[in-house]
């Protein structure tokens, strides 16, 4: 598995060129290309990265690749990161890591956005990968029932569960919020539930990217296949 995100990956860093100005993914397959952009970093390709997570600019900075900010650059060319789910429409629900916050304001900031995944990614309708929410905790039992009521309007139900870290205490992201996850199983209209979501005051951001993505690297055992977004 871990050869075919790299794979995926190598074939995104076809679209890096010179003087690009890129959205550095989080997550397993980001990092590999994060790891091969290195190396061409070091072999003389000028670029720099806006990492979207701590532990992306860690990697970064550890693979000597130069880093900016948002508030230094106003357009990002590329950014290249994973997806937990992706559908035929190149929606996606991302946020497994944690880092959903970052990553949709660095692919909102960009001109494109390459999703390299393994192909067990792709699915015919998302939802069954687990939808992540990142909540304000301040009234989150308030936030948590206006949840319930955009899923009934959008159709779905299912249990949330508030995120836990491997210490076994709340999740805390990069960004001091916690993460309700939704396992809501089928989410026949995905914008019209990210748009329900993104109305709640408690709701900080959540893990539907609807119409971010533009290309999408899949590897399988098959090789590798590029979807693009109609």
């Amino acid at each position: 598995m871990d050869g075919l995100k790299r794979q995926a990956a190598a074939q995104a860093l076809e679209h890096v060129q010179d003087g690009m100005k890129l959205g550095l993914g989080t997550g397993s397959t980001a990092k590999h290309f994060v790891d091969l952009l290195g190396q061409r970093v070091a072999g003389g390709l000028r670029v720099v990265g806006v990492p979207t997570s701590e532990a992306t600019r860690a990697q970064a900075e550890a693979c000597k690749i130069p880093l900016t900010t948002l508030d230094e650059v106003d357009r990002l060319d590329l950014t290249v990161d994973g997806a937990d789910e992706l559908d035929s429409a190149l929606n996606l629900i991302k946020g497994g890591g944690g880092a959903l916050l970052r990553e949709k304001i660095v692919a909102a900031a960009s001109d494109r956005m390459i999703v390299i995944a393994d192909d067990t990614k792709w699915v015919d309708v998302l939802g069954r990968f687990p939808l992540p929410v990142e909540v304000i905790p301040f009234g989150l039992a308030a936030t948590q029932r206006a949840m319930a009521d955009a899923f009934a309007q959008s159709g779905v139900s299912g249990q949330m569960g508030l995120r836990k870290g491997k210490d076994g205490h709340v999740f805390v992201t990069d960004g001091g919020h916690w993460i309700v996850d939704a396992h809501l199983g089928r989410i026949a209209d995905a914008p019209r539930l990210a748009g329900l979501l993104s109305l709640i005051p408690g709701v900080v951001e959540h893990g539907l990217f609807i119409g971010l993505a533009s290309i999408a690297v899949l590897a399988g055992a098959q090789g590798i296949r590029v979807v693009e977004r109609r």
